[in-house]
């Protein structure tokens, strides 16, 4: 479900649930603890990564919907906490993006310090309001932060999905690399910043990310109340519903 790789001084953990590493409880667990520990296992960088057409579709719509609304808070709670483990983390993290990232899997991309992401025509984005879903105010303020506040309302209103090309153009990744060397680009990324003068960096790095930081951590931010009142709407529900009918019915 989660493969910790080591590559020196920098911790791989790629996610490994098939077939497109959707999001559940366990596997955020997971991926949240190894955030956590981390830098008491001596690891000074992480790379978050996935699979090979897709490096995570979000969290697992047809799992959640079959839970109860207290089971429903927890998965998404472990969803925030990996986001704020990412935040709060003081070691620089990458995303290697190798496929497809929509919903959850951006999310957790926006969150890492720089994101790399393979050519071709993989995309990427926010598409929640697709699917009738509010995105929380903490999640829009990370997109806002990384593109910038005007285009990431016209994306996030709209719930768009952008190429990889595009996605570069507007700073929503940071790279685009062949497919084999999202890795590769990503751990020599790190190992640039690695080789700066350590302390320095790492603190001209905490007061650059103090904002989101605060973003994530404040309750009045994430309004999870407002967004499982909207979950549970019937018209939300009926196009969740639908979404996992058609998500069944393909080959």
């Amino acid at each position: 479900m989660l493969q910790r790789i080591r590559h020196d001084r920098v911790l791989e953990l790629k996610l490994d649930r098939l077939p497109v590493n959707a999001l559940n409880r366990p596997l955020l667990e997971s991926l949240r603890d190894a955030i956590l520990a981390a830098p008491g296992e001596g690891a000074e960088a992480l790379v978050i990564s996935g699979g090979e057409k897709v490096f995570s579709a979000g969290l697992d719509v047809p799992e959640l919907l079959t839970l109860e609304r207290d089971a429903l808070e927890a998965s998404w709670r472990a969803f925030f906490a990996v986001c704020e483990a990412l935040a709060r983390s003081p070691l620089p993290s990458v995303a290697a993006i190798g496929g497809h990232s929509p919903a959850g899997g951006a999310v957790i991309a926006l969150f890492c310090d720089y994101r790399v992401m393979a050519h071709g025509a993989w995309r990427i984005g926010l598409n929640e309001t697709e699917v009738g879903l509010v995105v929380p105010e903490c999640i829009q303020y990370a997109m806002k932060r990384v593109i910038g506040t005007h285009r990431a309302e016209r994306l996030l209103v709209t719930g768009a999905m952008v190429e990889a090309e595009q996605a570069f153009a507007i700073g929503l990744v940071d790279e685009l690399v062949a497919h084999d060397q999202v890795v590769v680009r990503a751990l020599a990324w790190l190992q640039a910043l690695l080789a700066l003068p350590r302390n320095a960096m790492l603190a001209t790095r905490a007061i650059s990310r103090r904002d989101l930081v605060d973003a994530v951590s404040d309750p009045a931010r994430l309004d999870l109340g407002r967004f499982f009142d909207e979950w549970h709407s019937e018209p939300t529900q009926a196009v969740l519903h639908a979404l996992v009918a058609r998500l069944k019915s393909k080959p």
